[in-house]
C-alpha cells in the first residue's frame, strides 16, 4: 500500500510539473516574442500573424533578416524573421522589399505609408513602393543609450552613433553641454528623438564600446505613455479653438484676452 501511495504521489507531481512546464514555455515564448526585433511594418501581434514563409528574409538585399531559431540566444519563437543590429542592422531600403513581398498583412504597408497618401491595393514594383512608402515611418524599435557605458558621457569625444544614423540630426542629435569635471572641454552627448527613431540599429552597429552603449529595444518595452488627461505642448489647433470659443453671455469681451494673457504669463 505504501509503495502504491508513493507511486501515485510521484505521478501527481510529474503531472503538475508537466502542466507547469507547458505554462512556463508559453510565457517564455511570449516574452521572447516581445524582445525580438522584427522587419519594418511588423504589427503588434506579428508573432501570431506571421506565417513563417521566409519570403521577407529572401527579399532582404543586405542579409539583415534571418529566421529565428538558428542561434541559441535567439529571443523569438522559431521561424520568425528577426535581425540583430550589432551584427547586421537594417539598411533602410527605400523600396522596402521585405515588407512589399509579404503575402499577408503581418508586415502592414499602411504602417509605412507616406503621410496623406492613399495606398494602392497592390504595390507592383520598387518605383511604386518608393512613391507610396517611406521607410522613415518604420517603428522597428527605439535606440536607448546607456549613459554609464557611453564614452561621450564620460567626456571623450565620440559621435559614431550620430554619424551612422540615417536620420542624422533628427532621430539622433547632439546636445552640447559644459564639462563640469574639467572645465575646459565641452560634452557632445548623443540624444535620441523617440518619435523619429526607426530602430534600424545602425547606431548600435557603429558604437565603439566593447558592448554597445546604444541598443535597439522594442518600443513597447521601454517607452512610457501619457494618459489622455495630460496635454503635451501647444499647437495651432488649440489656439484656433480658443479664438472660436464662445464668450459667456453677460461677460465682457476684454475678459477673454485678459484670461489668455494670464494663462500665458509666467505667474501662472
Amino acid at each position: 500500500m505504501q509503495r502504491r501511495e508513493a507511486i501515485k504521489s510521484i505521478a501527481q507531481y510529474m503531472g503538475l510539473a508537466a502542466v507547469g512546464g507547458l505554462i512556463w514555455s508559453a510565457y517564455a515564448k511570449e516574452t521572447k516574442a516581445s524582445l525580438a526585433l522584427y522587419p519594418p511594418g511588423a504589427r503588434e501581434n506579428f508573432a501570431q500573424s506571421c506565417i513563417r514563409c521566409g519570403m521577407c528574409v529572401q527579399a532582404c538585399p543586405y542579409y539583415t533578416l534571418r529566421l529565428s531559431g538558428s542561434k541559441i540566444n535567439d529571443q523569438a519563437p522559431y521561424g520568425l524573421p528577426i535581425f540583430t543590429p550589432r551584427e547586421i542592422p537594417c539598411f533602410m531600403c527605400e523600396d522596402i522589399p521585405c515588407a512589399v513581398i509579404c503575402p499577408t498583412d503581418a508586415l502592414d504597408l499602411s504602417l509605412l505609408a507616406r503621410p496623406n497618401t492613399q495606398l494602392p491595393r497592390k504595390i507592383k514594383n520598387s518605383q511604386e513602393a518608393i512613391k507610396f512608402l517611406d521607410i522613415a515611418q518604420a517603428k522597428m524599435g527605439v535606440a536607448v543609450i546607456d549613459t554609464k557605458g557611453c564614452i561621450a558621457y564620460a567626456g571623450i569625444q565620440c559621435d559614431a552613433c550620430y554619424r551612422a544614423c540615417p536620420l542624422i540630426d533628427k532621430a539622433i542629435y547632439i546636445d552640447y553641454r559644459p564639462n563640469t569635471r574639467t572645465g575646459k572641454h565641452a560634452l557632445l552627448l548623443p540624444m535620441i528623438n523617440n518619435d523619429l527613431c526607426t530602430g534600424c540599429g545602425k547606431c548600435e552597429r557603429a558604437c565603439v564600446t566593447e558592448i554597445a552603449s546604444v541598443r535597439i529595444q522594442r518600443r513597447e518595452s521601454v517607452l512610457g505613455k501619457m494618459g489622455t488627461n495630460y496635454i503635451k505642448g501647444w499647437d495651432r489647433e488649440d489656439e484656433n479653438r480658443l479664438k472660436d470659443a464662445k464668450i459667456p453671455q453677460g461677460a465682457k469681451k476684454e475678459n477673454k484676452q485678459q484670461t489668455l494673457d494670464y494663462l500665458n504669463s509666467e505667474d501662472f
